[in-house]
């Protein structure tokens, strides 16, 4: 077996690592990952309702939004949709078990409308982030 001079250093970098050493990264990735959500930003808005909830987040302009439904499970119909004033809204709609989503939409300094459903019921926020 022939390696060249760049196989023969990635080999001796990764003995001089340890076993292990990339997976540990890997995990901490998937960690930071996991408490940050589905969408980058700030939590702006939880609006209730019946069967889930729709949480807003708002980063450098870009609203991003997820429907979480209250109950895990069997799949159900979900959707959740973004739109910034003047424009079309951006969708995510169909049968999921916890969340549909995430949709994120580039607002600028324009307010927005969120909606979102689970099983047929919903709420919509009015325009709002104005």
């Amino acid at each position: 077996m022939t390696f060249g001079t760049a196989g023969l250093a990635a080999a001796l970098l990764l003995a001089l690592a340890g076993p292990g050493a990339g997976t540990a990264h890997a995990a901490g990735q998937a960690k930071a990952t996991a408490l940050a959500g589905p969408c980058a930003g700030h939590k702006v808005r939880t609006i209730p309702f019946s069967t889930g909830r729709i949480e807003v987040f708002k980063t450098r302009g870009f609203v991003c939004a997820v429907t979480i439904a209250k109950r895990g499970g069997a799949r159900k119909a979900m959707s959740v949709s973004v739109q910034a004033r003047g424009s079309r809204p951006a969708r995510d709609q169909g049968r999921y078990t916890r969340r549909a989503g995430p949709v994120v939409v580039h607002a600028g300094n324009r307010c927005v409308r969120v909606t979102g459903k689970v099983s047929g019921r919903g709420a919509s926020s009015g325009w709002i982030l104005c």
